[in-house]
């Protein structure tokens, strides 16, 4: 397929962040990105000819939540062939085994950034004022900014580089308590510190809004698209991608 080609007759550059690992305060798992959120998306920009860079604040390997792999005994993700796919190949999956570091990349070079969740954005994204400046930077600048699942927890505070928060006045996404209070019921104990809706509820003039529990629900205001869960990162990407054109 012919390379999506801008107004400046450059391919369209998609810089998508994913976490490094970690472990979880709250169940002691080891905890990373999820495979359907950077997979599905992945294949999104790649058909549609775009350009795709998987960086991590810290560079390096990267790691994904156990219950994201299909290959997983849980069965949990059992039906993504998608991942199965990335996975097997590996010059795919060789994207995730040492990614440049978010100080490395040309940041000016990209045309949208792309947030992958995972269980340990929660951890890694939530407090990582690299990540939220980088987010302020692209929405500030009219850049197509894109958070899905888990990830948008950096949304709860991130700001602009004047100091007004991202979502103020817009409509977004994320993790919904229907799907966390059902994820808690399928391991038997809470996983997360918080709950993105819960805190999203406390913000003043922004509007958080989920669907039905894991049904695909991607919402964009402006330049700012987010997607509630795994099964959205398909779609928020369909939304980058027609913000930027084809």
């Amino acid at each position: 397929m012919p390379a999506t080609i801008d107004v400046h007759g450059s391919t369209k550059r998609v810089l998508m962040v994913v976490s490094n690992p970690t472990t979880s305060q709250q169940t002691g798992w080891p905890i990373g990105f999820w495979w359907a959120e950077l997979t599905h998306p992945y294949w999104e920009f790649t058909e549609a000819g775009f350009e795709v860079v998987i960086a991590s604040p810290d560079g390096g390997a990267l790691a994904a939540d156990s219950f994201s792999d299909p290959a997983d005994p849980s069965g949990y993700s059992a039906h993504d062939l998608v991942s199965r796919g990335f996975i097997a190949s590996p010059d795919h999956a060789r994207l995730v085994e040492n990614t440049p570091a978010l100080e490395a990349v040309d940041e000016a070079s990209f045309d949208a950034v792309f947030l992958v969740g995972g269980q340990a954005p929660m951890y890694t994204f939530r407090h990582d004022q690299r990540v939220k400046d980088l987010v302020g930077r692209f929405v500030a600048a009219g850049k197509v900014t894109a958070v899905v699942c888990h990830a948008t927890c950096v949304l709860l505070d991130a700001t602009t580089p004047d100091g007004e928060l991202v979502v103020r006045g817009r409509t977004w996404t994320g993790f919904a308590n229907s799907e966390e209070a059902f994820a808690d019921e399928f391991v038997g104990q809470r996983i997360q510190p918080f709950w993105i809706e819960d805190e999203a509820a406390r913000l003043a003039d922004t509007n958080f809004v989920v669907h039905g529990r894991f049904r695909v629900h991607a919402v964009r205001d402006g330049n700012l698209i987010t997607g509630q869960q795994q099964y959205s990162g398909a779609a928020a990407a369909r939304l980058v991608i027609d913000a930027l054109g084809r």
